[in-house]
């Protein structure tokens, strides 16, 4: 059953978001049919495509949602916790391709989900649910082992909330994972990457309960060089991490794609 798109009655649904000062507005993407674009303060924020919500047009929610596809058989429905609502694109994600998923996404701004929910509904059969407040506050909610996926989305490079990017954040986090959760990290930051450099050594300092944990991280290839901005996500599982799963995403990209493990994750992240 398709899902209705926002009213086209001539104006851009806008709301305020009174937390940080800004207007989020939701405008038709002008590419693809069924696709919209969630900006916040004038800057692209989020993309999500009703007609099509299995296909994502970011890149680094691309990488994530690749990850995903891994993390049971496919169909498979997926306890997933999303720290960061946004536009809610993975959660319509994880329905399209592992329906009955049982899902908690997290997010700040109240106003945000609202407008989110108002304008873009999600897809029929979403077992979703919401919770308004701080993203490390909110574990608390939860008991270990509740989730086979966490994803975290509220960096904004340095500038991110300093209680969320140390290893006791990471640790709290790893101890809602199931024995087969991955915890996956947007981490967009500037040239250099110092703060993408040292959120390695953060995540890999709070898994350390897990002595078999693995790590691993994606990009486009050139995003490694450290030349340019960008985003790079970070990924942890719970066991080792599955060599296999390295050549999968190598494979299916978006290209040119590179997957740092073991000893290059390591050089990578001292690097800075």
């Amino acid at each position: 059953m398709a899902v209705k798109a926002p009213k086209n009655d001539g104006r851009t649904p806008s709301r305020l978001l009174r937390g940080i000062g800004a207007h989020a507005t939701i405008t038709e993407d002008g590419f693809s049919p069924g696709a919209w674009v969630l900006s916040i303060g004038g800057a692209e924020q989020s993309h999500v495509n009703l007609a099509h919500p299995e296909e994502i047009f970011y890149e680094y929610l691309r990488r994530i949602g690749n990850v995903l596809d891994l993390a049971a058989p496919a169909g498979a429905p997926l306890r997933a916790l999303h720290l960061g609502a946004g536009a809610l694109t993975l959660t319509r994600y994880l329905q399209a391709t592992r329906p009955g998923s049982e899902q908690h996404a997290v997010e700040l701004e109240r106003e945000l989900l609202d407008f989110v929910l108002a304008h873009l509904p999600l897809p029929e059969g979403t077992v979703l649910e919401t919770v308004i407040g701080d993203a490390r506050d909110a574990l608390s909610r939860y008991e270990p082992g509740t989730f086979d996926a966490i994803v975290l989305d509220v960096f904004a490079g340095a500038d991110a909330p300093e209680h969320l990017t140390t290893p006791e954040f990471y640790a709290e986090a790893a101890a809602l994972l199931s024995p087969s959760g991955v915890l996956l990290v947007n981490v967009g930051d500037d040239p250099g990457l110092a703060f993408c450099r040292r959120q390695v050594r953060a995540l890999q300092e709070g898994l350390q309960g897990i002595p078999e944990a693995g790590f691993a991280a994606l990009a486009e290839k050139s995003m490694f060089t450290g030349r340019f901005p960008g985003n790079i996500v970070l990924a942890a599982t719970a066991f080792p991490w599955p060599e296999e799963w390295t050549a999968q995403l190598l494979a299916a990209g978006p290209h040119p794609a590179e997957v740092l493990t073991g000893e290059r994750l390591d050089v990578f992240a001292s690097a800075g």
